[in-house]
């Protein structure tokens, strides 16, 4: 199946979205499929994005308070122009400002369809409640590091937004009986909350959604922008690769900021080939930090090691980010943890990248406006081998190529 994002087969409508953190917007820029940017934002009113493409904001919201996320999403969505399709990348551990940036989105719509399922990631919606690999979010323990329990519900997360549930077997039940639930919740002012746990169903969800037309907006995980990018039909971007001005090959950084216990393996693999390790405690951080050299080392990664409370997580992020700045301005970049890319990103006055493609599912390669390739990936996402995965994708030999996923293949 294949349609326009008009819903009707017609010129493709611009596509505005957002996201807080920076992993997310990436994730969601190449799923997307559609030519287009990834501004780090806000800052001020962006250039709208032109008919067939996108344009995807990291409002860097997560950490903010409440109401000042929520302004930062309702100021970008003003500038939506005429005719746009508005979409709204949340993570799909329901973490961050949820609940006031979803109402701030929600204001001037028609209805949000919402779906915060991601299948390639093990992550379903089913009764209303978020499951990875089939165990409620709120008896795992993925809200480890944050400050409060994870809610029981995507209903509870969103907080006093009016909705309704849309079950799998309205979802499964065919275009026109899913067109007609999501019709029936915006008739009683209620934004439907769509159980999915496949590709198939997200596909589902976005189908009826675009089908109904302007005034309706997304609101969803990477997985729901995939399904978008699918039934749109884009083509693969074209890759804006820029030859180092030297005709040099840059060193590769890799910079861990990432909490996640499968960080170790995944680092242990990276040694293993060679890399260069340069390990940063918490306590050095976050007392006097200091400023690492440039990479001699072909491939060097920094890793934290220690450990702080969610309450210091934000000003730790922000002394790593201090600490690389230097050595990383003259560096192919590899970034885990959303935070963590934005904050070395802004050290290094980088306000906007052009998504080249993906090296497993959301680990995205960008390039910088001068060339450089930065690959940015969520903290909780790859396997044991994410990171030599990568760091090969991007230095590959002859014997063990392995290039970068063209942007259609997104799921």
């Amino acid at each position: 199946m294949s349609l326009s994002a008009s819903g009707s087969g017609g010129p493709a409508r611009p596509v505005l979205a957002v996201a807080d953190d920076l992993s997310g917007a990436a994730e969601t820029a190449v799923a997307l499929r559609s030519p287009g940017r990834i501004l780090l934002g806000p800052a001020g009113a962006p250039e709208p994005p032109a008919p067939g493409e996108s344009l995807v904001v990291d409002l860097d919201s997560r950490q903010l308070p409440a109401a000042e996320a929520a302004r930062a999403v309702r100021d970008v969505t003003l500038t939506a122009p005429p005719g746009a399709l508005l979409f709204k990348k949340v993570d799909s551990l329901l973490r961050g400002n949820l609940a006031a940036e979803a109402a701030a989105y929600a204001q001037n719509a028609r209805g949000v369809v919402i779906a915060t399922a991601l299948p390639p990631a093990g992550r379903s919606v089913r009764d209303g409640v978020v499951r990875l690999r089939g165990v409620p979010l709120h008896e795992t323990d993925a809200w480890r590091a944050e400050t409060r329990p994870a809610p029981p519900s995507v209903a509870a997360a969103l907080g006093g937004l009016p909705t309704a549930p849309v079950p799998l077997t309205a979802v499964r039940g065919g275009p026109g009986a899913l067109r007609d639930a999501l019709r029936a919740c915006f008739a009683q002012g209620r934004h439907p909350v769509c159980d999915a746990e496949t590709e198939a169903d997200l596909d589902a969800v976005a189908a009826a959604a675009l089908e109904l037309g302007p005034g309706v907006r997304l609101l969803g995980t990477g997985g729901l922008a995939g399904a978008v990018g699918r039934l749109t039909g884009a083509d693969a971007l074209p890759s804006p690769a820029v030859p180092p001005a030297d005709g040099g090959v840059r060193p590769v950084l890799v910079v861990v900021g990432t909490a996640e216990p499968s960080a170790r393996g995944q680092i242990a693999h990276l040694l293993a080939d060679g890399a260069h390790p340069v390990s940063l405690t918490t306590e050095e951080l976050l007392g006097s930090p200091r400023r690492l050299e440039s990479p001699t080392a072909a491939v060097t990664v920094v890793r934290v090691t220690g450990t702080a409370g969610p309450a210091l997580a934000r000003r730790l992020v922000a002394a790593l980010a201090h600490t690389v700045a230097d050595a990383a301005r003259d560096c192919d970049l590899v970034l885990t943890g959303g935070e963590t890319a934005r904050r070395v990103l802004d050290a290094l006055r980088v306000t906007d990248l052009r998504p080249v493609g993906q090296v497993h599912h959301g680990a995205v390669h960008s390039r910088t406006p001068d060339g450089r390739s930065v690959v940015t990936r969520p903290g909780s996402y790859g396997e044991t081998d994410s990171l030599r995965r990568i760091v090969r994708s991007l230095r590959p030999t002859p014997e063990r190529a392995a290039p970068t996923e063209p942007a259609a293949a997104a799921p």
